[in-house]
């Protein structure tokens, strides 16, 4: 009998924990469902997380990408426009012809066409620009469109300059060359000593003319190669005195007044001495060039806070308007007549230009015709870079 009882009880035990079992399935279940569905929903969070971070990212990159950028979605609207491209919406002139460009080349990229095209705005500033526009495709289907806005300015430029130097270059070198071969045989065909002495006379000047042409363009190549000039605290005054003394032969031969204003011995500027001097006799000897006799030249200079100003200033014929850009361009010349018969090589602004920002300042022009120039070249300005070195001192040592 005891022994069916406890068959019973085991059997009824087996039954009840079966049960229970059964049970328990769908709860496991659903808690592994949720527990996954957790899992799901918080690499979802950790993705759109990522996602935006990398959005954010691209988003900073191309705020401060060089080029203008457009992007638009596949209606043409504008989803993505930085701070290079944002210029040129609602432009007028030549910013709107830019957004124009832009839209047509979008419209066309939209419809799978890409291209490009180059303008030229005329300004102020001149610009070139270069506007490019494709397809953006996921697969096989196209989702939007980008544009690009590549500034061509300063490559033009420099295409430019450097095309027009060549050019200008074998052209200055040719021209005393072909004289010295023409006067070579002539010579060598005469035999009348008054006219030979006068050949040679002209061979002379031919040379030397050759001479200045290929001193300047070393001067200027050792000025452009030169990345920090040598640096010493030089007193304006010495400077202006050297540099009139150096062009007072010419001037006074042409008759020319050369007047130095008196300056404080304690202006003193941080500068490389022979390149500032350099500068500074070019403009006097530029000045003397372009002045009639009796016009007086005068050099002077004054502080500018964290600067000198060392000014030429003349009276003779002045600077048309339009050349006040380029006269600071090698070989560039706005009598190209008159410069032929006072002999300049046409780089002495140039000297001047890269000498002034070689030392961190720069060289600025006024200019009316027929009343005269200013020329200003500003240096740094020792003196106050000194008292500021004494301020900080006095402080450090209160």
């Amino acid at each position: 009998m005891i022994l069916v009882i406890i068959s019973v009880a085991v059997a009824v035990a087996v039954a009840v924990g079966a049960t229970a079992l059964l049970m328990l399935r769908p709860v496991r279940a659903a808690q592994r469902a949720l527990r996954e569905r957790e899992r799901t929903e918080s690499s979802a969070a950790h993705q759109a997380d990522v996602t935006s971070a990398e959005r954010d990212l691209l988003l900073e990159a191309l705020r401060r990408f060089v080029d203008g950028v457009v992007v638009v979605d596949a209606e043409g609207e504008v989803v993505a426009r930085n701070e290079v491209a944002e210029r040129f919406s609602g432009a007028r002139h030549a910013g709107a012809l830019a957004e124009e460009v832009m839209g047509e080349l979008l419209e066309r990229a939209r419809h799978g066409e890409p291209g490009e095209r180059e303008l030229q705005l005329f300004g102020p500033p001149r610009e070139v620009l270069l506007v490019r526009a494709f397809p953006l495709r996921q697969g096989s289907r196209i989702v939007g469109a980008a544009a690009f806005v590549h500034d061509l300015s300063e490559a033009r430029r420099v295409e430019s300059v450097r095309r027009d130097f060549v050019a200008n270059v074998s052209h200055e070198l040719k021209t005393p060359i072909g004289a010295l071969t023409l006067l070579a045989e002539t010579m060598a065909a005469e035999s009348d000593p008054v006219v030979m002495h006068q050949l040679a006379q002209r061979v002379l000047g031919e040379s030397d003319r050759l001479g200045r042409i290929i001193d300047d363009l070393l001067d200027l190549s050792l000025i452009e190669a030169q990345e920090a000039p040598t640096r010493d605290t030089v007193p304006v005054a010495g400077l202006l005195h050297e540099a009139a003394e150096r062009v007072h032969a010419v001037a006074e031969a042409a008759g020319i007044p050369l007047r130095v204003a008196p300056v404080p011995e304690d202006l003193i500027v941080t500068c490389d001495r022979v390149q500032v001097l350099s500068a500074i006799t070019n403009l006097l000897d530029n000045a003397v060039k372009y002045s009639e006799a009796g016009e007086a030249i005068d050099l002077s200079a004054e502080c500018e806070g964290e600067f000198v100003s060392i000014v030429v200033r003349d009276h003779g014929v002045g600077i048309p308007s339009r050349d006040l850009e380029r006269i600071f361009e090698r070989f560039y010349r706005v009598d190209r007549a008159r410069s032929r018969t006072t002999g300049g090589t046409g780089l002495g602004l140039a000297i001047v230009r890269h000498v002034a920002q070689a030392h961190g300042g720069d060289v600025t022009v006024e200019s009316r015709e027929g009343e005269g120039s200013v020329f200003r070249v500003r240096l740094p300005n020792a003196g106050r870079a000194r008292e500021a070195g004494n301020g900080r001192e006095v402080r450090e040592a209160s």
